[in-house]
């Protein structure tokens, strides 16, 4: 069994209120995110091109602990960047441990080995390593050689001394189902409790942009992977009807707010995955997000691809507690497996989802339109406003609402509102990490990887 009966009993118990409750809108899993920085520079990930005096900055504890006093979730997952490194990590888990959350903490599992004595084994705790397949293809995709072994160390040292383990993986096009199926089968014989999947979401930041998948080719990959008959064998820390979702057995719409995401600039519109502006509270967040501009059945562009399990594993597990009938699919789905359809014919590569960034880059300067201010949110680097009374302020755009950004001044950690009727011009003054010579630096770095796994 991937998960423990008291981790199901939870879960099962908290969604059953909700529908007594008549709640449409509610959390399943707490994306708790408290750090961007990380020991890794992963060509996938667009959650590290943040400027220094956003990595610099972390969640503390009692910022953690308000979080999960908002958000009734019962499980939390801790991504980040990398959670290890957070100072405070430890604490923050036996804070969790103690109000009974299920825990996910995401690694790279570099340092998972050294970390272990922080920690003790608990039905609470998961270490959740981050690993995209065997040896060659994760240490391409994590842009660094040797990253696999020293994870399977950690995760070996962890069940040896009673931690649950699982894995995380992602995967991009291009992958091989047979190799990937052997990977499953590696971890089986490891003796990881459970692996959670999806294909890689196309993070518009994230320096590789042409290896994420369409929804088609999602669909087939997924075809091809649970055709094997290894399928029985393998254990997935996931809802057997959203293992069907991703083989495209059935359709989904998107619940965003089954997995909220808090940082260090707040409650994070709509999802982990789309960085939409940011929420005070969570009470705020579920008020004031506009939830139909969201989602495939939207026709919000940027969500035409995305089939990732932070956005549709809830839509799976809500339509099983939502009806006699769901409930019934899904005994029928873990008593028996998940229906699998054949492979379709191959479609054409689609990257819809890879939504341009705004098209200004450093040194574009303007009046302070609606349109400039925009740019300088999705911009990564720092950026200078000037203000009514002539003063200029440098720093990074955390925020952006209707009257109001929240500017992260260069240098300093911590954020200031400023009246966006005050600003006057804005320039994008600073360098931005996820330009594209830092995109062309980082598969350069790829590059050199594949070479050196190559024979």
């Amino acid at each position: 069994m991937p998960v423990p009966v008291s981790q199901m009993y939870t879960v099962a118990s908290y969604l059953l209120k909700q529908k007594l409750r008549g709640e449409t809108h509610y959390p399943l899993v707490l994306m708790l995110e408290p750090l961007f920085r990380c020991n890794l520079a992963c060509a996938g990930c667009g959650k590290i091109q943040y400027p220094a005096e956003v990595l610099k900055r972390h969640l503390s504890y009692e910022d953690c602990m308000q979080a999960v006093a908002e958000c009734p979730a019962p499980v939390v997952s801790l991504p980040g960047g990398e959670p290890l490194m957070h100072p405070e990590i430890d604490r923050i888990v036996e804070g969790l441990v103690e109000r009974k959350k299920y825990i996910y903490l995401c690694t790279n599992g570099l340092l998972l080995e050294e970390k272990l004595d922080l920690f003790e084994p608990s039905k609470y705790l998961s270490f959740s390593v981050h690993l995209d397949g065997l040896e060659e293809e994760h240490d391409l995709s994590v842009c660094r050689t040797g990253t696999y072994e020293t994870a399977l160390r950690g995760i070996r040292k962890a069940l040896e001394r009673g931690f649950r383990v699982t894995t995380n993986t992602t995967f991009f096009e291009g992958v091989d189902p047979e190799r990937c199926q052997r990977f499953f089968d590696e971890m089986m014989d490891i003796g990881v409790e459970g692996m959670m999947i999806s294909p890689g979401y196309s993070y518009s930041k994230a320096a590789d942009q042409q290896s994420f998948l369409g929804r088609e080719r999602t669909k087939n990959l997924f075809r091809r992977l649970f055709g094997s008959p290894g399928f029985k064998r393998w254990r997935f820390n996931q809802s057997p009807l959203f293992l069907e979702f991703l083989a495209g057995a059935r359709d989904y719409d998107c619940m965003p707010w089954g997995n909220p995401t808090y940082s260090v600039f707040g409650w994070q519109k709509p999802c982990y995955l789309l960085q939409d502006g940011y929420e005070k509270s969570f009470a705020d967040l579920i008020e004031k997000t506009e939830w139909s501009q969201y989602g495939p059945a939207s026709g919000n562009p940027a969500c035409q691809d995305c089939m990732v399990h932070s956005g549709f594993e809830a839509s799976a597990v809500d339509e099983a507690f939502s009806s006699l009938g769901g409930m019934l699919q899904m005994i029928r789905a873990t008593l028996f497996g998940a229906r699998i359809p054949a492979v379709s014919e191959e479609p054409v590569k689609t990257l819809a989802s890879v939504i341009p960034v705004e098209s200004a880059s450093r040194g574009f300067g303007s009046e302070a339109t609606p349109a400039a201010l925009r740019a300088a949110f999705e911009y990564r680097g720092d950026v200078t406003l000037t203000l009514d009374d002539g003063q200029e302020l440098e720093g990074f755009v955390a925020n952006l609402n209707h009257a109001t950004l929240d500017l992260w001044p260069a240098g300093v950690t911590d954020a200031s509102e400023i009246p966006t009727e005050r600003i006057r011009r804005v320039d994008l003054s600073g360098r931005d990490p996820a330009s594209e010579e830092r995109r062309e630096s980082t598969l350069r770095k790829r590059e050199r990887v594949r070479a050196r796994a190559t024979p």
